[in-house]
């Protein structure tokens, strides 16, 4: 079969982490904080905060502009269902807001209508590594005095207007999960420029303690800096990453550029491919924008039958996903109507999207849809 997604690797990752593992030291460390440097260079952001997870990312940046009980946070419906648990985690409340029907990514227009005394945040999601419309909902949220958190996971690598994404909103979470541009197994990254909330996140990571571990093997000779020594300030979670993964995330890193070349390669022989083929309409990439690729998603009234002829043929797809508000969970008690949202899921098919794919790989893809059109 040839899958959805794939993590790529190369003997230089299997190098990094056999040098951790005989390094003695595996947990949050030197090479977690070289990562953090490293990646707030590339995103082009002051500081990074390393974790275990996007959704540890989502997670933490709410809580650390203190978003609670009785705020609002508005979200897009298609997305991973992370994006609005972290907001329910924060007992705060998602407020859906419908998408763009060529994107896929929240609309404007539909953020100022859900907009209420009660809204503290706005969390954009950069479907499939296509960036929001960021100098707009920027601008709404200096205008209603609200965060922006953005959701990068798609978009590890993705520029908007000439800037990376992770140096715009007030605070970026990235995913590093097993099938991400930069994947590292799982992990996950917060970027921003406030100083406060970059100290504030390293805590919570880390249970509420002030110095990590690692930290303190550096300490002075008096007694409150012992080895030993450190105070918990908050209440903060377990959620901080390894010198394994982040050894990886390092070589991932100077891989990137690379990886997300060939995706947009990829990308281009789909587009090609595909682009007279009345049923299907391919994704599209603003003029304005780089994306990084991270999925390709068509839109066909033939999802379900062109799912089942790709399977049988060796060829696995997805679908990138089912609306959050349309879940049984939130069904029960978020019950709403977004209509482009509505629409538009039934007809979205993931095609085969990694860097190993090969050409005859997507040749052999495209030519399996073309034989499918012949039945129709």
């Amino acid at each position: 079969m040839i899958p959805v997604f794939r993590p790529t690797c190369s003997e230089e990752e299997i190098e990094a982490v056999t040098k951790v593992l005989r390094s003695g030291w595996w947990g949050l460390g030197p090479k977690t904080m070289e990562f953090e440097e490293r990646f707030a260079e590339f995103v082009g952001a002051k500081y990074a905060v390393a974790l275990n997870s996007a959704t540890a990312a989502l997670h933490l940046s709410l809580l650390s502009l203190g978003i609670g009980k009785g705020d609002e946070v508005l979200v897009p419906p298609i997305t991973f269902v992370s994006t609005a648990h972290a907001v329910l985690y924060c007992q705060a409340t998602p407020v859906f807001v419908d998408v763009y029907p060529d994107t896929l990514n929240i609309s404007v227009e539909d953020i100022e209508k859900k907009i209420t005394t009660r809204t503290k945040a706005i969390i954009p999601v950069h479907y499939g590594g296509h960036p929001c419309k960021m100098d707009e909902i920027m601008e709404l949220a200096q205008r209603h005095e609200l965060a922006v958190v953005e959701d990068a996971a798609h978009a590890c690598g993705s520029e908007y207007k000439g800037r990376r994404i992770g140096s715009i909103g007030d605070l970026t979470c990235f995913s590093f999960h097993a099938v991400k541009n930069l994947a590292t197994g799982d992990g996950g990254m917060i970027t921003t420029d406030i100083a406060e909330l970059g100290g504030i996140l390293k805590r919570l990571r880390w249970l509420g303690i002030d110095k990590g571990t690692w930290d303190r093997t550096e300490d002075g000779p008096d007694f409150t800096s012992y080895g030993w020594y450190y105070e918990v300030l908050d209440l903060g979670f377990k959620y901080h990453m390894n010198d394994i993964t982040a050894a990886l995330g390092l070589v991932q890193l100077q891989r990137l550029e690379a990886n997300n070349k060939r995706r947009r390669e990829i990308a281009a022989q789909y587009q090609w491919g595909l682009n007279e083929i009345s049923w299907v309409e391919c994704p599209i990439e603003k003029e304005y924008i780089s994306s990084a690729w991270h999925n390709y998603v068509i839109k066909t009234p033939h999802r379900d039958a062109l799912h089942i002829f790709l399977r049988d043929k060796g060829i696995s797809t997805g679908v990138h996903y089912v609306p959050i508000h349309l879940h049984p969970y939130y069904q029960e008690w978020f019950r709403t109507i977004l209509p482009i949202a509505e629409k538009v899921w039934t007809q979205l098919l993931t095609l085969p999207m990694y860097p190993d794919l090969t050409d005859h790989d997507v040749a052999d893809i495209l030519g399996a849809i073309q034989e499918f059109g012949k039945w129709l």
